[in-house]
């Protein structure tokens, strides 16, 4: 990992053309040679990057040398323009020379770097101009054991089969995962009737939920040995509009309260 403090401006152009004025930031540069561009603004999100699978070419510029010795006229020529053929030619020579020496003054400073990142999926470039350098450090981050992560629809699936009786009072799971023609169903269980119940399970509840436990109960009720099987959408929020559709399809509703289900675990056998 490279980490770079520096003012610096960027130009993307491909399928999206998108430009950074000069300002400092932070470059990061990883080991699959994805570029980054970071600043104060925003928080996690960059400002622009290049992504892997992509290449990188990082280029130092170098001063142009022009010889203005050769062209330039001494002050002695200088002092007998009058007198000397060809002088008039000299004095235009002079000219030319000190008004390239003051374009050149003026002219933006030469920069330290240029990245230039070339994306190898699509023609698309990502060039950075590095103005000054603050920074310049790298880092052997060794090998990342990746993001665990807490609360995930499958810990939600895991803690409410073992803890089935969430639904109803003498409820019985009969499998998590259970299977139907577009997919499975989270959680099938049967409740204190007797009745199977079809339950989907997601972190926070939206009409999509909605919808596809729609199309595990349809299916399922056209199996005989399973018919009647009612529809239960379980999650830890649930938007108004989702519950309102949920009721008018005759499915009921159950918050999950994930830190209490992690709370009352038994850690007993279950099937899966």
């Amino acid at each position: 990992m490279r980490i770079i403090v520096a003012d610096c401006s960027a130009v993307y152009s491909g399928r999206l053309n998108a430009s950074l004025p000069m300002a400092k930031r932070v470059l990061m540069i990883k080991a699959d040679q994805s570029l980054l561009i970071f600043s104060e603004l925003g928080s996690y999100k960059p400002l622009n990057w290049m992504a892997a699978p992509c290449s990188i070419r990082e280029v130092t510029p170098e001063p142009e040398t022009n010889n203005r010795d050769d062209v330039m006229v001494s002050s002695s020529q200088e002092e007998n323009v009058g007198t000397v053929p060809g002088a008039e030619d000299d004095i235009a020579a002079k000219d030319s020379v000190q008004t390239d020496i003051d374009a050149d003054a003026n002219a933006e400073p030469l920069p330290e770097k240029v990245f230039r990142v070339a994306s190898q999926k699509s023609t698309d470039v990502l060039e950075v101009t590095v103005q000054h350098v603050y920074s310049d450090e790298t880092y052997d981050l060794g090998e990342d054991p990746g993001l665990i992560k807490d609360g995930v629809e499958d810990h939600l699936q895991y803690y409410l089969a073992a803890q089935i009786e969430r639904i109803g009072k003498g409820a019985k799971l009969v499998r998590r995962e259970f299977p139907t023609p577009v997919g499975p169903v989270d959680i099938m269980a049967i409740d204190g009737n007797g009745q199977h119940v079809a339950i989907e399970i997601k972190r926070h509840g939206g009409i999509d939920g909605v919808e596809q436990l729609t199309r595990y109960v349809k299916l399922l009720n056209k199996d005989p040995l399973l018919a009647p099987v009612r529809g239960m959408f379980a999650a830890q929020t649930i938007t108004p509009q989702a519950r309102v559709l949920a009721t008018e399809r005759g499915f009921d509703c159950l918050i999950l309260d994930y830190e209490d289900m992690k709370g009352t675990d038994d850690d007993s056998l279950r099937l899966f």
